[in-house]
């Protein structure tokens, strides 16, 4: 669950100023990628863990809402349900995240539900419960369903969950950190060269779209211009848009699901929060046809 509070301006180190808007709202990196398929037209069932709060309880609520299965899921007696606190500058939408995690919601290896996460016809796992996520990505590849993963963070045991995907999509920051390389381009290489079972390696850039290596070929994706109001939630909406578009247009060539996936991150930026914009799929045939 995301506390979203709208600033005027971003504040300065010992200052004081009214909120303009304060609010709940679902976001989550994978709750909102799910979300962003469901409305897509997609089935999805989401693994994971909710607090016994108040906040847990509108999350389980806001995804079943969304037409999420909540099967594979859990509420944790006892235990806070994740949450950030997110500010955002009114004058240009973008977004600062501090967050809190309770540590009784990680999954221990042997509770992974395998039959949970081998149920559909894609995985798309987070990098949150780095040791989970490898389990729950070994149990999708050998039922032979592909995996996807948002990882944004280089933790412990990352490696050998990258081994386990096929379709990597970072955050901007993701590939430098890892590779040591600053040039993104560079470092999407030297993680194709790493991770060689990896189909394709991506990076998210924010308004400038992404950038994707796949069979050896660089693929720069440009975003769309729309009416930012709140980037929040924009690259978890892209991981849904990728994910959505793969199924929904199996013969697609890769920079079409790229523009799928940009066009339905911009979309989600029309509005608040991180599922506050998210679109249908009409909305997303409608501004890819404006190109």
């Amino acid at each position: 669950m995301d506390l979203l509070a709208v600033v005027a301006e971003y504040p300065a180190s010992n200052s004081k100023q009214r909120l303009q808007r304060f609010m709940h709202m679902a976001g989550g990196q994978i709750g909102t990628a799910l979300t962003a398929c469901a409305k897509l037209g997609l089935t999805t069932t989401y693994v994971g863990s909710f607090g016994s709060d108040p906040l847990g309880a509108m999350s389980r609520e806001s995804l079943l809402e969304a037409g999420v299965d909540l099967s594979g899921s859990r509420t944790v007696e006892g235990a806070t349900n994740q949450f950030a606190i997110i500010l955002v500058d009114a004058r240009s939408g973008e977004r600062t995240v501090l967050w809190d995690r309770h540590p009784a919601l990680t999954f221990e290896l042997h509770e992974i539900p395998r039959d949970a996460v081998t149920s559909g016809r894609i995985l798309i796992v987070d990098c949150h419960e780095t040791a989970g996520a490898t389990v729950a990505a070994r149990h999708a590849r050998d039922a032979g369903v592909p995996t996807v993963i948002d990882v944004e963070k280089v933790r412990p045991g990352i490696g050998e969950l990258l081994q386990q995907i096929d379709l990597l999509i970072a955050a901007e920051d993701f590939p430098p950190a890892l590779t040591g390389h600053e040039d993104i381009g560079r470092a999407l290489e030297a993680m194709a060269a790493e991770y060689p079972s990896a189909r394709l390696v991506c990076a998210t850039l924010g308004d400038e779209g992404s950038l994707a290596r796949c069979n050896g070929r660089e693929i720069r994706t440009p975003a769309f211009q729309v009416d930012c109001v709140d980037s929040t939630g924009a690259g978890d909406a892209f991981r849904g848009g990728f994910v959505a578009g793969c199924l929904l247009m199996p013969d697609a060539d890769v920079e079409d699901i790229l523009a799928y996936a940009n066009a339905v991150a911009a979309l989600n930026c029309r509005a608040l929060g991180a599922r506050g914009g998210l679109p249908t799929s009409d909305e997303v045939d409608h501004l890819l046809a404006r190109v």
